[in-house]
């Protein structure tokens, strides 16, 4: 375990991060009055998330493998730190639903049906813990795959 240590404490700091993303989502009315915005403005996580990934790689090179680091094994760290990420996925989901902003899906289903971007029945199939959670599931690995394969590339260093 100690091999993924590493790893492990970039996934929790990713996971720490979500967190206080989806709050600061909540704080600035992207959950309820801004709620029209939220589709555009949630997409800027993208931002710190790549940076948690960049750092990452940079630790594990540099704490682990000594100041070089090939893209696989760069890729193989992005990879775990991805895997633990889509593992707590559902955890921090559940926080954010329960905790954070418990009001959302309800407050996202009337702007969805009030706007004419959706019926009822399909809000509430969409905007729902459940829905959430799978969704993470499914996304997480894609987009971790994604940033791991490009950033595992500008962190490798084989000199």
């Amino acid at each position: 375990m100690k091999k993924y240590s590493i790893e492990l404490k970039w996934a929790l700091a990713f996971a720490g991060m979500s967190l206080v993303w989806m709050a600061l989502e909540r704080m600035v009315g992207l959950h309820d009055t801004h709620i029209d915005k939220h589709a555009v403005y949630t997409n800027f996580i993208a931002i710190p998330a790549i940076t948690v990934y960049v750092l990452a790689l940079l630790d594990k090179r540099k704490n682990y493998y000594g100041g070089k680091m090939t893209y696989m094994e760069g890729f193989v760290a992005g990879m775990v730190v991805t895997l633990i990420v889509t593992i707590i996925s559902p955890l921090t989901q559940l926080i954010t639903s329960s905790i954070i902003t418990p009001y959302y899906f309800e407050n996202a289903i009337q702007y969805a049906v009030s706007n004419d971007k959706s019926t009822l029945a399909a809000a509430e199939d969409y905007f729902n813990l459940k829905s959430y959670i799978i969704q993470g599931l499914i996304g997480a690995p894609i987009m971790g795959l994604i940033t791991t394969a490009i950033v595992a590339f500008f962190t490798k260093n084989s000199k």
